[in-house]
């Protein structure tokens, strides 16, 4: 199937959540969720190469640390070339290279970008054409977030978050991300957030949040956006890591418009109203957090693509 393309180049982006409400924990260990994700421009590449035998490696790029990636059976993008390869009857191995824009373990899904690219390539790679419902439901047994990187632009997102409905969503969103040197482990943040609800907490339901979000996607005003910001989180979060509370404070007196712990954290995002508010955000973040730790971003941006066959 793959004679006359040795290799394909796919692109998945990352995700902020503009808002993530936790329910309770269910009997599968997951908790209910109602999350709206944008796809951000920051983005994972994933070249795919057919090879003797099954493989992957990774390349930071702008400098993220990849330190912290599995090169073995564990990586979420081998793990998705094998399973699409398992359910097609596909017997070509592949090498997977990983260049990642994302930072790591750092509530941006980067892994998740990795795994829909990983699926795009390799479909095209195959020949398969199995189409964006089909690799989305392979993504939803590799991880929760892997459909939205399949699917990417703006979606709310319910069940363990893969049950995706797109909102509408007009004009483009400026970002600026705080990365953090040490990642937070996603299990570790979800258990603090239930160790500190108490075994008594009952779910509020709806309380007018979503809505709120999505009406300031629907009139694309960044100032309503950055009122409606929320995560359920980011409390469980900062208490883990208790350094977010100053660095997301200092993104509000930076002259951002609203900040976020970005899913499970540590990645703090700021929204303002402009590229050019964004640049003068990290101008004055600096001198504090250090060049390398700043990302500016757009979004919404389309889901994981194809960028090259190179034959």
């Amino acid at each position: 199937m793959s004679e006359n393309r040795p290799a394909v180049t796919a692109r998945a982006p990352a995700k902020v959540n503009l808002l993530l409400q936790v329910g309770p924990v269910r009997d599968d260990g997951f908790h209910d969720l109602v999350t709206v994700f944008q796809a951000v421009s920051l983005h994972e590449d994933v070249t795919v190469t057919p090879a003797a035998d099954w493989g992957v490696s990774v390349e930071g790029a702008g400098g993220t640390d990849v330190s912290g990636v599995p090169l073995d059976g564990s990586n979420l993008a081998l793990r998705a070339a094998r399973l699409l390869a398992g359910r097609a009857g596909v017997d070509e191995p592949v090498h997977l290279h990983v260049r990642k824009e994302v930072p790591v373990a750092g509530g941006m899904a980067g892994g998740s970008a990795d795994a829909a690219a990983a699926l795009v390539a390799c479909d095209a790679l195959w020949g398969l054409h199995t189409g964006l419902d089909g690799l989305a439901a392979l993504g939803a047994e590799l991880g929760s977030d892997v459909p939205f990187g399949l699917h990417g632009r703006t979606a709310v997102g319910t069940g363990r978050g893969e049950q995706l409905v797109p909102v509408l969503t007009r004009g483009s969103f400026h970002w600026v991300f705080v990365l953090d040197p040490a990642g937070l482990s996603t299990p570790r943040v979800f258990a603090e957030c239930d160790r500190r609800r108490g075994p008594g907490w009952t779910d509020p339901g709806a309380d007018g949040r979503l809505e709120a979000v999505e009406a300031a996607l629907r009139g694309g005003s960044a100032e309503a956006l950055a009122a409606a910001l929320s995560n359920d989180l980011a409390e469980a979060a900062c208490a883990l890591a208790p350094h977010l509370t100053r660095t997301l404070a200092a993104g509000r007196d930076a002259g951002a418009l609203g900040a976020v712990v970005s899913g499970s954290g540590p990645t703090v995002a700021l929204l303002t109203d402009s590229a050019a508010a964004a640049r003068d955000v990290v101008a004055a973040l600096t001198p504090e957090v250090g060049e390398g730790r700043l990302r500016t971003a757009s979004g919404p941006v389309v889901g994981a693509r194809v960028l090259e066959a190179v034959a």
